[in-house]
């Protein structure tokens, strides 16, 4: 991700910032939500909760008809690194784009979206799960990939095993992360950082449960700095 190349200077600059800011923010945390909003309503206090909570940064999945709109207001809280997942689409990248995300999180990897990602600008994690995948992510010219589903694709010993080859690569694994396997994944040197709902748990968002969100999230900081620390 670092060598990426975009078709102007500005989006090139933007670009470069914005990878500097992702990987330090995922880095420092050790966590990433992985977000599923149903309703733009609560949007803001959910932001608004992740901050409080100590964990500033949200990938909101594009996966629901009100996922534009929340991203576009919790782009504007101030302090919070919110970036667009589940892209599938170039249309979806330039609306993701349009609405304020600081970076691009897709499923899979696809050359299509990657130019769109480098055309507007967004630092891209795409989702790979096999060698295969993350030799072509590198031809691509991209460094920090999200391992998904990770549970379901060998998690952390398959990391473990394929950081080998891929010695400049970083991942971020989604799919099946919970408290009880955080340690697995965060112990690993290629592991930037996981991504992770159970903070944000849909149940909790849907009944406005702001001060168990940010609970969980202050505990998640809290966990992931511990497990980091020995």
């Amino acid at each position: 991700m670092t060598d990426m190349h975009t078709h102007s200077h500005a989006a090139d600059d933007t670009a470069a910032d914005t990878v500097a800011d992702i990987r330090a923010v995922a880095a420092r945390l050790g966590i990433v939500p992985v977000i599923v909003l149903d309703s733009v309503d609560d949007a803001v206090p959910l932001g608004e909760a992740l901050v409080r909570g100590g964990l500033p940064v949200a990938e909101v999945t594009f996966r629901t008809a009100a996922a534009e709109e929340s991203l576009a207001r919790m782009a504007q809280i101030d302090g919070l690194l919110v970036g667009a997942g589940t892209l599938r689409t170039p249309e979806q990248v330039a609306a993701a784009a349009r609405a304020g995300a600081r970076f691009a999180v897709t499923p899979g990897l696809s050359p299509r979206i990657v130019d769109a990602c480098r055309k507007h600008g967004l630092p891209l994690l795409p989702g790979v799960s096999s060698a295969t995948d993350i030799h072509a992510a590198t031809e691509l010219g991209l460094s920090v990939l999200k391992f998904f589903p990770a549970q379901a694709s060998g998690g952390a010993p398959a990391i473990a095993a394929l950081s080998a080859p891929f010695g400049d690569v970083r991942f971020m694994p989604t799919g099946g992360v919970s408290p009880d396997n955080l340690a697995d994944y965060l112990r690993l040197p290629s592991v930037l950082a996981a991504g992770g709902s159970w903070m944000v748990a849909p149940d909790l968002i849907r009944a406005g449960r702001w001060e168990e969100i940010e609970r969980r999230c202050r505990d998640a900081v809290r966990q992931a700095a511990d497990l980091r620390a020995h």
